[in-house]
């Protein structure tokens, strides 16, 4: 029973979202002889398939996405470079969806997680309560964007938008924007901003790292096990691609030899009418555009005290080390497509010892 006396629907595993992350997860359990609503099921907040995929802008082409792998037995293959990634990715997820018979339900918002009886796990939802002995956590980023709070913020009279509701660059036309942020969304942004801004205005916290060359399997493998080593402490992951740097490309060079990618240090407080430095630098502006990131969207497991001191989940592998019956695909090192991809297989192979009683490898 929930605490509104209503039984709860029993499942072995319920998987929270349904982007890389959770599709991967599905297909390993469906693979390992778990069938869809029996024994496990997918619930995903959206409105229709896609991931967070769904929600980019229009702008942002496929040719544009940066190392989207495919989903486990089943490629993407033959896709336009030239449509938008959210049209190209949604119609791939659908499609993979459909072939593996996953089910997923959608939209289904889970609010919160709990203990319950006899060793399961009560997941509420605004469509009803499931009990399962294990729980997969795929809810990436993209529901949390960060926004960091700086002196004067709520006396800007100009417009402030974050990453996740950028328009495309049309809707600057005219405009003096202000982009903050040193990650490939800020620079895709002002890349694609600046031909239609009055002025563009480039500012980071820290000096932004360009990488030269190709990005290497041992160069991955080593980004990857520096945020893994975060998570393991329980801090809060850094994105992987936080500690590859920026990668430059014809594109990037351009930029930066005509002056969009002109980096200024973060400013010191906002103005009614702009940005200000202690150094008495002002920059009018219309927009201030916060390409600043996401944090792991992960508030409905607050109830089972999962968190450490530093602020994250401790996670080895994909697994809570607080509680054995949740893993987090898609958090941390495994936030990258290909990476979801490793991690499904992982948490299921997981999940599958834990069913059978086997003990958990230290």
């Amino acid at each position: 029973m929930n605490n509104t006396g209503v039984r709860a629907r029993e499942v072995d595993v319920v998987v929270i979202g349904a982007g890389q992350a959770g599709l991967s997860s599905a297909f390993h359990l469906r693979r390992g002889g778990f069938e869809p609503e029996r024994d496990f099921v997918v619930l995903d907040h959206a409105p229709r398939p896609g991931g967070a995929w769904q929600f980019r802008w229009p702008s942002l082409t496929y040719g544009k996405v940066h190392g989207m792998h495919s989903l486990p037995g089943m490629e993407l293959t033959d896709a336009n470079p030239a449509r938008p990634s959210s049209e190209v990715i949604a119609e791939y997820f659908d499609s993979y969806e459909r072939t593996f018979d996953l089910r997923v339900r959608r939209p289904v918002e889970v609010k919160a997680v709990h203990e319950g009886e006899g060793g399961r796990l009560l997941v509420e939802t605004d469509d009803g309560t499931w009990s399962a002995r294990a729980l997969i956590n795929a809810t990436g980023t993209w529901d949390r964007p960060f926004w960091p709070r700086y002196p004067g913020q709520e006396t800007f009279r100009g417009r402030q938008l974050h990453t996740a509701q950028y328009p495309g660059p049309e809707a600057f036309a005219g405009q003096r924007v202000i982009v903050v942020g040193g990650g490939a969304s800020g620079t895709q942004h002002l890349m694609e901003i600046a031909p239609y801004a009055a002025g563009t205005t480039w500012v980071t916290r820290r000096p932004p790292v360009f990488r030269e060359g190709p990005f290497t399997e041992e160069f991955g493998r080593a980004a990857v096990a520096l945020v893994e080593e975060r998570v393991r402490q329980g801090l809060p992951p850094k994105s992987v691609v936080s500690v590859t740097g920026l990668p430059l490309n014809d594109a990037i060079r351009q930029a930066l030899a005509d002056g969009v990618l002109d980096r200024q240090p973060m400013f010191d407080r906002i103005a009614p009418d702009g940005v200000e430095w202690n150094d008495g630098r002002h920059v009018d502006a219309d927009v201030i555009l916060w390409a600043t990131g996401f944090r792991a969207a992960i508030d409905h497991l607050a109830p089972l005290r999962l968190r450490e001191p530093g602020g994250g989940i401790r996670v080895e592998g994909t697994r809570a080390v607080a509680d054995p019956r949740i893993h987090l695909v898609g958090y941390g090192p495994s936030a990258s497509t290909i990476g979801a991809n490793r991690a499904g297989r992982a948490a299921v192979r997981d999940i599958r010892r834990l069913l059978a009683g086997v003990p958990t490898a230290a």
